[in-house]
């Protein structure tokens, strides 16, 4: 986090020279490069001509198609600015806006029915052509749309515990034309609160399996709806990202607690309870007996300790 304030203090920026269009960036779990989706983007200087045209423009996330049990496109964020690197010649930096990450509600994997879902990686003859090695690549706004589409859609959704209508207007299953306006609509909802937080819901609810990671319950009404909300640890009003990492799972009386301090975590997930609690003995019986929180279901889910630490530091009740 003090990386990312130090690069945006940078005052070394390119001017941008190529028509803004959306991009693919590829990120591997095990990257050597000093990468947070949420935040910035390392890359040498060979793809430095692509990645500016992303400049105020929209990219996708892509776990390479070759690893294990890749999730293949996996989350959006919109391109603040590029910078050099201060700390290694010829590396350059994607900062990303703030607030702009958003996981996708499934991920997407790199073919359909069709083949590629980028259908421009196919060359004159059908067959994927070199560009899907490229690690930054341009993406045509019909592929980037598919991607969207397919990632902020789900198809089955946990739904909420208020009796509404869960459909995120323009992202329903059935695909419109790639027109204009129905681009910048879709685009505009990509900021939208309540879009972001009814996906960002779905996405926290299904790396826990619906379970509150405080109490370990699992409540599921005869609707199928989850009792369980989905927590911001950074709240959003703070500079938090909607990145499962910085979600957790809670009951309503652990949310309650949470977000005003009266419960935390420990970087190990140890659940810690605040000394002003007035009845620490009620809030003992309602954790699960390990007095740990609940890991998600995959590991490279579990909260960020930066997350946790800026919790500790400003919610908790010391």
């Amino acid at each position: 986090m003090m990386m990312a304030a130090k690069l945006l203090n940078a005052k070394a920026s390119y001017r941008i020279v190529y028509r803004m269009s959306h991009c693919v960036f590829m990120l591997r779990p095990d990257s050597i490069y000093n990468d947070s989706p949420a935040i910035q983007y390392q890359f040498p200087k060979q793809y430095l001509q692509r990645a500016s045209g992303s400049v105020g423009d929209w990219i996708v996330y892509l776990e390479p198609k070759k690893l294990r049990e890749t999730r293949g496109y996996f989350g959006i964020a919109r391109v603040h600015k590029i910078i050099p690197d201060p700390m290694a010649p010829g590396m350059f930096y994607a900062l990303i806006e703030p607030g702009s990450y958003l996981d996708f509600a499934e991920p997407v994997p790199f073919n359909d029915d069709s083949g590629p879902i980028e259908r421009g990686l196919l060359n004159d003859e059908g067959r994927l052509s070199g560009r899907a090695q490229a690690a930054v690549r341009p993406i045509s706004t019909a592929d980037f749309m598919r991607i969207i589409e397919n990632g902020l859609t789900d198809s089955a959704p946990l739904l909420p515990r208020l009796e509404t209508d869960t459909t995120i207007p323009g992202l329903a299953e059935d695909q419109r034309p790639y027109e204009f306006e129905t681009t910048r609509t879709r685009l505009q909802q990509l900021t939208n609160r309540m879009v972001r937080d009814r996906i960002f819901r779905r996405v926290v609810l299904r790396a826990y399996g619906e379970r509150c990671a405080i109490t370990g319950l699992k409540f599921i009404n005869g609707g199928g709806r989850a009792e369980a909300n989905a927590a911001h640890i950074r709240p959003v009003q703070y500079g938090g990202p909607d990145i499962v990492n910085n979600g957790i799972a809670l009951s309503g009386t652990a949310h309650w607690m949470f977000d005003r301090g009266l419960i935390s975590l420990s970087d190990d997930l140890d659940i810690l309870i605040s000394r002003q609690v007035n009845d620490p003995r009620s809030i003992e019986r309602l954790i699960d007996g390990t007095s740990k929180a609940i890991m998600p279901l995959c590991a490279a889910d579990r909260p960020h300790t930066s997350f946790l630490s800026w919790h500790r530091e400003n919610c908790f009740k010391h």
